[in-house]
């Protein structure tokens, strides 16, 4: 996957040195989100945005490149960095609370996409002008992320990777798919001020480093022990055993819950996360001289040949 990605980038940047004139480059600003096992409110784990809690609304920034490839499609390469985060203490679900876990994760996204625009109007206030325009687009590509998961402990984030709290080794890269909608303005031919919504589906549960099981016996490494199970941290027995919108919790014989193997995430459902920004970027408009004079004839038109004038005899 990576092979692929550094390849399409290399054949962007290869079409860039060609064409620039179809291209705009800039940078874009927003909030981010995420679903996964912490979240929503009294009830269990919950499809697409119903189970995020706007109080962890976080920060994204980004910068992209965008190629117009053909009259209804462009393709556009971006960066973002962007943070996602969750704590059970906002959630009003019994099992959630007492499992009393927390994450928050600065990830690094890289993708390529198509934006297809399903509507245009390239003159504004019919001016006739063309100088001011409107594009509306859909967009799906393949992107790469890179996840580090923290979970706050003795006063300071602590890196939940390393511990393996579930004992469960997972990769910090992974793929996404990236999919949304989005539209911008064009002003006087060069500025472009747009928005757009994009929603990345991983393939991993672990963007909060919790999925499974808790461990079927105490981790011999104290922070792991700590991180993994974090019920004791509130000083209460918890509750009654049984389930707890889906998180389950038997008590052992002196009254104390027991975690051994429990189930400890929702292992069914992988974790994505979203970002809604917004963005200005420059249009480069303008062939060079340079660019006519030396390979213009390689993807545009050959320049009528000249006409031979012959005077008239007289």
């Amino acid at each position: 996957m990576k092979k692929i990605l550094l390849a399409l980038f290399l054949v962007f940047c290869f079409s860039a040195s060609y064409s620039q004139w179809l291209w705009d480059y800039g940078f874009s600003l927003g909030a981010s989100q995420y679903l996964g096992d912490i979240g929503g409110k009294e009830k269990a784990r919950r499809d697409f945005v119903a189970d995020m809690k706007l109080a962890k609304t976080r920060w994204n920034v980004g910068a992209f490149a965008r190629y117009k490839w053909r009259p209804k499609v462009s393709l556009k390469l971006a960066f973002d960095y962007l943070r996602i985060e969750g704590d059970d203490k906002l959630s009003t679900n019994l099992g959630r609370r007492y499992r009393n876990l927390n994450f928050r994760n600065d990830m690094f996204d890289l993708a390529f996409t198509g934006e297809w625009f399903f509507y245009e109007n390239n003159d504004l206030g019919n001016t006739y002008r063309y100088r001011n325009g409107f594009r509306a687009y859909l967009f799906g590509g393949i992107g790469a992320y890179y996840s580090n998961p923290k979970g706050f402990y003795q006063g300071s984030w602590t890196k939940l990777r390393p511990l393996q709290t579930e004992g469960v080794a997972y990769k910090p890269f992974g793929v996404n798919i990236p999919l949304g909608v989005g539209f911008y303005f064009t002003l006087e031919k060069k500025h472009r001020i747009g928005w757009e919504l994009n929603w990345r589906t991983t393939f991993t549960d672990y963007l909060d480093d919790i999925s499974g099981n808790y461990p079927t016996s105490t981790p011999g490494n104290k922070a792991t022990a700590d991180m993994s199970n974090r019920s004791g941290e509130l000083g209460t027995t918890g509750p009654v055993s049984g389930d707890e919108g889906g998180y389950y919790y038997f008590m052992n014989s002196n009254n104390t819950p027991r975690f051994d193997g429990q189930k400890r995430g929702d292992a069914s459902h992988k974790d994505s996360y979203m970002t809604m920004s917004l963005s200005y970027s420059y249009v480069i408009r303008g062939k060079s001289s340079f660019y006519r004079g030396r390979y213009g004839h390689f993807f545009g038109k050959r320049s009528k040949r000249r006409v031979r004038k012959i005077r008239a005899k007289f």
